[in-house]
């Protein structure tokens, strides 16, 4: 156990991250836990309305050990329709509001691809930007993060939630992947975003078996020396490789967590927070 501890730190570097003048150690892996405040998020347990009902399930995933909350508004699964930008904004801003009051010191990332967004969730409490469509929507969105100096998870993805499953044509899924996102560090560095995360987008814009190739390789993305992020919680890319439901998929999800960890991960999104911080226990990971 102690020698896989050693091997998942073999591959962090440059991972820390500035947030409201404080370091956040990503050399420890850490758990990002989810809330979708939608209707139709493909996983119906992560998906909350009421605002009791979200606090109390946020103090729960903080107790059982969550480092970082994600919130999202607008679905993006393959084939969601996309809302408009002010009711996106109607359901996230009051629960980021009720839970920076009610967790001060908790990290809250806002999951939006639009810039106005984005900039309201951090002048109300958010703290980090992730972007699943890394900037392919609204490139606006990078200059709120270099304004706010806002950690800013860049995504890979092609197309938007309607289009992107037919944009799956790669040369090679990882070196095509390791150079566009390269192309877009560098723009992100221009403008001044500063805190950048990697997040390969696992089944945006990639077809099942292009996903599991992707995890395969994933230890190569350390050398873009940016922290990654992993978030495969619950998708198709296991229930349906099992021929099983979405809600029978935790078993498979954490397999590829503890894979994830050994491949050089430094963030697990996931949305069972008790089951990821198991694999951490389990692996002595520190």
């Amino acid at each position: 156990m102690a020698f896989f501890g050693a091997e998942i730190k073999h591959f962090r570097s440059n991972s820390y991250i500035l947030v409201q003048n404080k370091l956040f150690d990503l050399s420890i892996p850490r758990i990002m836990g989810v809330i979708n405040i939608t209707p139709d998020s493909f996983y119906e347990e992560s998906r909350l309305k009421k605002e009791e009902n979200i606090c109390l399930r946020v103090k729960n995933m903080v107790d059982a050990g969550m480092d970082i909350l994600d919130i999202g508004g607008c679905s993006t699964r393959p084939g969601a329709k996309e809302v408009s930008e002010q009711e996106e904004i109607d359901r996230v801003l009051p629960i980021i509001i009720a839970i920076r009051k009610a967790f001060p010191t908790l990290l809250i990332s806002i999951d939006t691809f639009r810039a106005e967004v984005a900039e309201k969730a951090l002048m109300n409490g958010a703290n980090i930007i992730n972007d699943v469509q890394g900037g392919n929507f609204d490139k606006r969105i990078w200059e709120v993060a270099a304004t706010y100096k806002a950690p800013y998870i860049l995504t890979h993805s092609r197309g938007n939630s309607e289009t992107m499953q037919s944009l799956t044509d790669y040369e090679s899924i990882s070196l095509d992947i390791l150079q566009e996102l390269s192309v877009k560090i560098t723009q992100l560095k221009k403008i001044g975003v500063i805190d950048i995360i990697i997040d390969l987008g696992f089944g945006f814009a990639k077809t099942t078996e292009q996903n599991f190739e992707l995890l395969q390789q994933l230890s190569i993305f350390s050398l873009l020396e940016y922290p990654i992020l992993c978030g495969f919680s619950r998708k198709s890319m296991i229930y349906k490789s099992l021929n099983i439901k979405v809600e029978e998929s935790i078993n498979g999800t954490t397999i590829l967590n503890t894979y994830a960890l050994n491949k050089g991960a430094n963030i697990l999104r996931v949305h069972d927070v008790i089951e990821a911080k198991q694999i951490f226990d389990l692996l002595k990971v520190k």
